[in-house]
């Protein structure tokens, strides 16, 4: 475990700076999850399952008018969570969860099934978390999008994107990121067909695309991090491309989201 403090915090990582930036924007990041499930429920004193939770900034906020599980692997991150009557962390491992009853009216997955070797297994045992018309909020990077090919929302490096998490390990980190190969939370991307085959059986999915490029062109903060990520949004403005963005936008499952947008917020309602 100490390994794992010493690479997400220190400052000699490649990878520093990004995470450093991550966690930076993590409140405003919480913020945009807020905005989006306000267009879905009332959103008060909901029971909230959040996997994954990091440092807990989205739990926190969330947890001002509902109650709120916040469940963490790595002990280091879920120490930064200030519990209160309405907030509870959790240590526990996202593919082993040890809460078994229907009680959640929403569950978090706030860029995180990517790190996980998710299945239809986990997906069942998600369901059976949630209430009869309980919800998911997902968010995740598009495996197909060009953006994320030129540059690797995890790495920076282009094509990683395509990538499966053995052959990320095989043929990148086992050479260019050595202190990284050990990990079991290697990032590998999914598509939206995949992300339609692993939840569609269980839930409708509600596409944000169009809701987050106006969020983000609008000054919100807390969608983008990266130097890539962050020059593109310049180039946008200067450029004077968005009111074209604003046009393309959209939410359909068709090429624009397939192809180009580079992280999915989709909120997955139960069926």
């Amino acid at each position: 475990m100490e390994v794992e403090i010493q690479r997400e915090y220190n400052p000699a990582h490649p990878n520093y700076e990004r995470w450093q930036k991550a966690r930076e924007l993590s409140k405003d990041r919480a913020k945009f999850v807020e905005s989006v499930l306000l267009n879905e429920t009332n959103f008060q004193g909901l029971k909230i399952l959040d996997i994954g939770s990091g440092e807990g900034s989205t739990s926190e906020l969330l947890s001002k008018n509902n109650f709120v599980v916040s469940l963490e692997p790595k002990p280091e991150r879920i120490k930064k969570i200030s519990g209160s009557d309405s907030l509870s962390s959790l240590i526990a491992d996202s593919l082993n969860l040890p809460i078994k009853s229907d009680s959640f009216d929403l569950i978090i997955l706030q860029d995180v099934i990517e790190h996980l070797s998710i299945n239809k297994k986990l997906i069942e045992e998600l369901t059976s978390l949630l209430k009869k018309n309980g919800i998911i909020y997902l968010s995740t990077p598009n495996k197909f999008s060009l953006i994320n090919i030129i540059s690797d929302p995890h790495w920076g490096m282009p094509f990683l994107s395509l990538f499966k998490r053995n052959q990320i390990k095989k043929y990148f980190l086992k050479y260019f990121r050595k202190s990284d190969y050990s990990r079991d939370d290697v990032a590998e991307l999914l598509s939206l067909k995949q992300l339609y085959d692993l939840f569609g059986q269980y839930y409708s999915l509600k596409i944000f695309t169009k809701f987050s490029v106006e969020y983000l062109l609008a000054g919100g903060k807390g969608l983008v991090w990266s130097k890539f990520h962050l020059n593109l949004v310049e180039a946008v403005n200067f450029l004077g491309l968005k009111k074209l963005l604003l046009l393309i936008a959209n939410d359909k499952p068709g090429i624009i989201n397939k192809f180009f947008t580079p992280t999915f917020y989709i909120i997955l309602k139960k069926k």
